[in-house]
Formats: structure tokens, sequence, C-alpha cells
């Protein structure tokens, strides 16, 4: 399979929030952009793929500042790391405030796509062509995180067999000191 240039991958969405989108407190709901978000991941994989892609994780998603309603919200998705089916898609989102022309970056979030055929199995993807030094560090980043995910999952199932297993003494006393459970 042929490889694909990291730049090319870069996709951008917009639009303006409307009251549609608050919450409670009068900003932007994050679920509204969490799912702006996903779009986009969605919309940069399968450029990237040539194939429908479907969310198969959201790394984490740090809300660094309240959008406002009325603000104009962009999404800046590339792909970052491939695996075999998978993609890492690195989602920048900015805020602006149309009258005063403030734009300022909100969260960065990073999503796994994995590719489907077909039937709906998942397919290879191309390979990333990564030609400039911050693509090449952003792979592997991309890299490090994906073997980072796979210790903790690894970590944290060895944890829950623990906990199943234990007695209900060694329950009470974790329970009455969590820091005495060596994780």
């Amino acid at each position: 399979m042929s490889g694909k240039r990291a730049s090319e991958t870069m996709t951008r969405m917009a639009q303006i929030m409307t009251p549609n989108d608050a919450n409670v407190l009068g900003n932007v709901f994050g679920g509204s952009i969490l799912a702006m978000v996903d779009l986009t991941a969605s919309a940069t994989a399968q450029k990237f793929a040539g194939r429908v892609c479907v969310t198969a994780s959201f790394d984490r998603v740090d809300f660094h500042f309240p959008v406002d309603v009325g603000n104009f919200v962009e999404m800046e998705g590339v792909v970052t790391y491939v695996g075999t089916t998978s993609c890492e898609v690195t989602i920048d989102v900015y805020a602006t405030n149309l009258t005063k022309g403030d734009r300022r970056h909100t969260n960065t979030a990073r999503v796994t796509m994995v590719a489907l055929d077909e039937n709906g199995k998942p397919t290879p993807v191309p390979r990333l062509v990564c030609e400039t030094r911050e693509e090449k560090v952003r792979f592997l980043e991309g890299h490090a995180r994906r073997n980072l995910r796979k210790e903790q999952l690894a970590h944290l199932a060895a944890l829950q067999s623990r906990l199943s297993s234990a007695s209900d003494a060694e329950i009470e006393a974790w329970f009455a000191d969590p820091k005495s459970l060596s994780i």
C-alpha cells in the first residue's frame, strides 16, 4: 500500500456556536465540542485512508478555556501516527470572538480511528510519510502514546484481576487505605 504525506491529511472544519450548543452555565457544552472533534477526526481519517473510518478511542481531552456562544469554532485535524488498520488524528480546537478578533486555542484532542472495508472489518491504512522534523516528532510521540496505552491497559487488567480475586479482608483494608494497594 502506498503512503500519504502527513501534510496532505490536514482537514479544517468550522461553525459558529449557537444557543442550541449552550450548557447550563451559558458556555458551549463540552459535548458539542466533542461531537465536532469526532466529526473532524472522521473526515481527516477518511481523507487519509480513502475508506470509511470509525472511532476506536478518544485520548485525553482537556478544556483549557470555555467557548462562548457566538464564537466561531475551528477544528484543525491532521494524521499524526498510523498503525496497521488505525490512525491517530490530532485535533486542535480554536475559538474566535468574531467581533473582537480574539482567537484562542481551547482544546487538543487525539482520536484513534479504524479503517473499515466493505464488510465492516478493519483494513490496512496507507503508510504515513513524514517529511518535516515536526511531522516526525509527532509520529514518534504517537508511537509512544500507543505503547503507553497498551502498557496501561495491561496494567489495569492485572489490577482488576487482583481486585476481583482478593479476599473481603484485603478489599476492606485497601478501601480503608487506598494508598496501601500497590499498583
